[in-house]
């Protein structure tokens, strides 16, 4: 059985050589050599379970304005995409509920990732495929000052996908799978 510690460390080779490397998210090296990451494994495969960690996720970054980003990985959660996104829209549905719009935004990674309208084996997909299921939750306000000094954001999402489907499918999946 997997432990945490595991788990940890092979998302955080995840970031380090897909995310970062890769450029997919060019704010995440800034956060990365901050340590203002926090990572939280969450053993239950029990949505409610997961919902209710989740909650602890938000007010640990109520609590502590130290931690610019939390991710909680879920490896035991949600092994079919649409049950996932079953789980990642209550998730959001929640923010909304508890006041949270605006103050944090919640985005989504997931081993099957999968766009809408794209196909299964379409490489862009590995743009968001992480080693497990995790709720990615970041503050709006840090967002919002590292869109300040980044020239055309909205580019982003379009460069990577360019990205991935340049470096092809096998590429993206032995990448990814080396975090492993």
């Amino acid at each position: 059985m997997l432990s945490s510690k595991q788990v940890i460390e092979q998302t955080v080779n995840w970031i380090k050589n897909v995310v970062i490397d890769c450029n997919f998210c060019p704010f995440a090296s800034k956060v990365v050599k901050s340590k203002s990451i926090f990572y939280h494994v969450e053993i239950s495969g029990d949505i409610e379970i997961c919902l209710k960690t989740f909650a602890e996720e938000i007010k640990r970054l109520d609590n502590d304005e130290s931690i610019e980003t939390s991710l909680l990985i879920l490896p035991f959660a949600t092994k079919k995409f649409n049950d996932y996104l079953n789980l990642f829209y209550a998730a959001e549905e929640s923010l909304k509920q508890k006041g949270y719009e605006g103050i944090y935004q919640l985005a989504s990674f997931h081993p099957l990732y999968c766009f809408a309208g794209a196909e299964q084996n379409d490489a862009a997909n590995y743009t968001n495929r992480s080693p497990y299921p995790m709720l990615h939750l970041l503050r709006e306000s840090s967002i919002d000052i590292a869109l300040q000094h980044y020239k055309y954001p909205e580019a982003i999402p379009e460069r990577n996908i360019k990205f991935a489907r340049q470096k092809g499918l096998i590429f993206m999946q032995m990448l990814r799978d080396a975090c492993f």
